[in-house]
């Protein structure tokens, strides 16, 4: 399928997106100091199945470009908030995949006219363990040797037998610390409930050690019936390589609920 690229400026912010398919809006966010391209196979998934479906690049990764310091979530979820507008401002399904879901849950918060539902993929508990912490840092250091940052990445990302030497590639480190400051600039209650209102997916994967299974129905005891949840087996944190059709499924099948 055909994909555009899509620039759209607010001020110093120019934020550069990839567009494919037809239909209703359906955005896509990467992860920590990760660029769309990890949400290529998914993008062209549920494009397919009728959707106009957005990937935009964080700042500072490809054509996007803006304030690096000083940043917060709030100005992460305007970047995407802009987006939406450019695209008609029809209200949308926004997906965001770990840090990425983040943003997602803050524009719901901030901008509840432009959201139908969010999509949470392999998110994160409240808290995670310092141990993971560590891993989740390494794996975005070019200066770690390429085994090291393998190894933690086979730690934290992936399920056991799953291949991770396909996310050697793709950080952004500079873009990780701004992503971490704009995270921290803002209270983690301020976005954690999407709103308050919004219908959420929440997607996880069966084998992730960042956010363990244990904790699977946490989400949902929180925040009620509004949360769907939906297990996907033999992928971990990275979730995207591992299972995209899985994942797609699981996003076209809560869509066509709403």
């Amino acid at each position: 399928m055909h994909r555009d690229t899509l620039i759209v400026e607010d001020g110093s912010v120019r934020i550069e997106a990839f567009a494919q398919g037809s239909g209703p809006l359906v955005l896509l966010l990467p992860s920590l100091g990760r660029g769309a391209e990890d949400f290529d196979n998914v993008s062209r998934l549920i494009a397919d199945h009728g959707y106009r479906v957005i990937c935009p690049q964080p700042r500072g990764i490809g054509g996007s470009t803006g304030p690096m310091q000083g940043t917060t979530l709030h100005d992460l979820a305007r970047d995407i908030a802009r987006v939406i507008e450019q695209q008609g401002g029809s209200p949308a399904i926004v997906a965001g995949h770990a840090f990425g879901n983040w943003v997602a849950r803050m524009l719901a918060a901030d901008r509840p006219d432009l959201v139908r539902g969010v999509v949470l993929l392999a998110a994160a508990h409240r808290t995670i363990e310092p141990a993971m912490r560590l891993s989740i840092d390494k794996c975005s250091d070019p200066s770690v040797a390429a085994n090291e940052r393998l190894d933690h990445l086979r730690r934290a990302y992936f399920a056991a037998g799953n291949d991770a030497t396909s996310w050697l590639e793709g950080w952004h480190k500079a873009v990780a610390e701004t992503q971490r400051a704009a995270g921290k600039a803002v209270s983690q209650d301020a976005w954690w409930a999407a709103g308050g209102r919004v219908p959420i997916l929440d997607v996880q994967g069966r084998d992730d050690a960042i956010a363990p299974n244990t904790g699977s129905a946490l989400l949902r005891e929180e925040l009620g019936d509004r949360v769907t949840t939906v297990v996907i087996s033999n992928a971990g944190h990275a979730l995207l390589p591992e299972q995209p059709v899985a994942v797609a499924d699981a996003m076209l099948a809560f869509i066509g609920a709403l």
